[in-house]
């Protein structure tokens, strides 16, 4: 995955009415900003700048594009402002709220809220790495997860694609409510237009039609990638990546190592989602959600969070194009 090289904007710069405090992340697409508003509410500030394409020196605002990759960056750019304008339209618990994007430095800036908490990764990682075990319960996983796709089923329903989902972009809140962050169909766009870029996937959460030029993309592609989180839940590391197991898939053997720490039911939901045939995967947020609902019989982990989480959601699941380009973006986190 290709890194974010260039210099980010200075500390305490004022643009279109915020005032920049620091970086907080930054991938080969974006780089995310801390900032506060005229009334002095935080919030997060998405700057598009994928680093393939443009290149901006330390004490500069406007990035350098040279003139050959200047349409491409323009197609980029136009989807960022788009992905972005069809959030904003959402409003949903468990999806980020994007409360503005403008204009500035010959680029664009999304600007979302900016809530205290965590990612799911880190969740994980600080587990796997204090050796709990399990590692995240089943109650956990099936709680959260129902969450996550309550909120997935809106973005579907406003026919986006999220094209990203990973522990990284799902951030659980003080409470251990989650939310879906950094959308990834503007890269996936930049892909189809441009394949001599960087990947534009993350490998393990991927699913294969996310690995070709014009893959058959739907909700199905977003199910996979729900089952590869699930499944990093309870391993601590993403599922073998699809290209490989197209060639020696060794996922049975995984499963097999997680039979007696988890249900069987909820291990067969997870295979089911992680099909390399799409067709063969739920078709639908909703059906995998009424599989998902089964008994949990054990008890909440100390270590869990969502103890308080209210009743689930309720949602209308809207009818989803074959092919979705609109959604939002950034950094690449893989687990290590």
């Amino acid at each position: 995955m290709a890194a974010q090289n260039n210099a980010p904007l200075p500390d305490g710069l004022e643009i279109a009415g915020y005032r920049i405090v620091k970086k907080i992340a930054s991938g080969g697409f974006s780089i995310v900003y801390l900032a506060y508003d005229e009334d002095g509410n935080a919030v997060a500030i998405k700057e598009y700048l994928p680093s393939s394409l443009a290149l901006r020196q330390p004490g500069e605002l406007v990035p350098t594009i040279s003139p050959e990759n200047l349409p491409t960056f323009r197609i980029g750019l136009k989807c960022f402002f788009e992905e972005g304008r069809a959030l904003a339209r959402i409003a949903h618990p468990n999806v980020v709220s994007v409360v503005n994007f403008f204009r500035a430095n010959e680029t664009v800036y999304m600007v979302m809220a900016y809530e205290s908490g965590r990612s799911l990764q880190d969740h994980i990682l600080r587990r796997r790495d204090k050796g709990e075990r399990p590692l995240v319960s089943e109650r956990f996983i099936r709680k959260m997860f129902s969450h996550v796709m309550n909120g997935l089923r809106e973005v579907h329903a406003n026919k986006l694609l999220h094209l990203d989902l990973k522990p990284a972009n799902i951030y659980l809140r003080v409470d251990g409510t989650p939310i879906l962050l950094d959308f990834g169909a503007a890269r996936q766009t930049l892909k189809t237009d441009m394949p001599k870029l960087y990947p534009m996937y993350t490998p393990g959460f991927a699913p294969p039609e996310l690995y070709v030029k014009n893959g058959n993309l739907g909700p199905w592609t977003d199910i996979y990638s729900i089952g590869a989180s699930m499944f990093a839940c309870m391993v601590g590391a993403p599922p073998q990546a699809a290209d490989q197991r197209k060639m020696n898939d060794k996922m049975d053997g995984h499963f097999r190592k997680l039979e007696g720490i988890y249900s069987s039911e909820l291990i067969q939901v997870i295979r089911w989602c992680l099909m390399i045939d799409p067709l063969e995967r739920p078709q639908s947020v909703f059906a995998l959600q009424k599989a998902l609902r089964e008994p949990v019989a054990p008890a909440p982990e100390s270590g869990d969070l969502l103890d308080n989480v209210s009743r689930k959601l309720r949602g209308f699941f809207g009818g989803i194009g074959r092919r979705m380009h609109h959604a939002t973006t950034t950094i690449q986190e893989d687990f290590h």
